[in-house]
């Protein structure tokens, strides 16, 4: 099991989280959202052998700290994971959308200077011009999209463009996301929490909540919870080699 995308520096318990990733031993990726968080976010989980952590500069906070584009890639070959990045055009963020387009395309282009790199991607209200980016930079590295908002035509753009997908127990609680994880292939499919921003009942997700989304897919794939979890260790597996 997988958890490939959760803001463990930001949790308000870092002795709750830390802990439940041990137990749980599930692989987690830990984003930060911006550069300056990285050594911190490494150091804060480097006694567990179960998570890695990603090199990221988030579209929300782009036109405050774009400043910090020079320490992204003074440490971006430090790891091969990069997120969280990408484009918000939601309201409060679509009028920084030119600046968030030079951070991301910035960032896009360093990661075509290596063969390795898997990307972790917010594209909420943004997804046609975060898939033209990836098109336009197609050796930046493998891209999952993270809760994936979009049309079936915009789904099927993103599987052209070798896309993965990383779905929450939150987007259970949604008929939009669910409809558009009905769209999505099964080899595809990864899982994430998205702790701690994300929430199902007033309760903080965490890494051992992802097997809520196991059922679900169960039943969405008419096949046992088994063949499930066994199609998602192979989808983990594909991504990282």
């Amino acid at each position: 099991m997988m958890d490939l995308h959760c803001h463990v520096d930001l949790y308000p318990d870092h002795e709750k989280i830390l802990k439940d990733i041990d137990s749980s031993g599930i692989y987690v990726l830990s984003v930060t959202t911006v550069p300056s968080a990285f050594r911190g976010t490494v150091a804060l989980t480097k006694k567990l052998d179960n998570c890695r952590t990603a090199l990221g500069l988030h579209p929300q906070l782009a036109h405050q700290r774009y400043n910090e584009l020079s320490l992204f890639d003074s440490l971006c070959n430090g790891t091969r994971y990069i997120g969280e990045i990408g484009l918000d055009g939601s309201k409060g963020y679509v009028e920084h959308m030119e600046v968030q387009q030079v951070v991301f395309e910035h960032i896009l282009n360093k990661c075509c200077e290596f063969n390795d790199k898997i990307l972790t991607i917010h594209s909420l209200n943004a997804v046609d011009k975060v898939l033209e980016l990836l098109s336009v930079y197609p050796k930046a590295g493998r891209p999952i999209l993270h809760w994936f908002l979009a049309t079936k035509k915009q789904v099927d753009r993103a599987v052209e463009l070798g896309c993965y997908f990383s779905i929450g127990p939150a987007m259970l609680h949604s008929a939009r996301a669910k409809k558009v994880i009905s769209w999505l292939p099964k080899e595809r499919v990864l899982l994430e929490s998205d702790g701690p921003f994300a929430k199902v009942n007033g309760k903080i997700l965490f890494p051992s909540d992802v097997i809520g989304v196991v059922s679900f897919l169960s039943t969405q794939w008419s096949t046992s919870a088994d063949a499930v979890q066994y199609q998602l260790r192979i989808n983990l597996k594909t991504l990282l080699t």
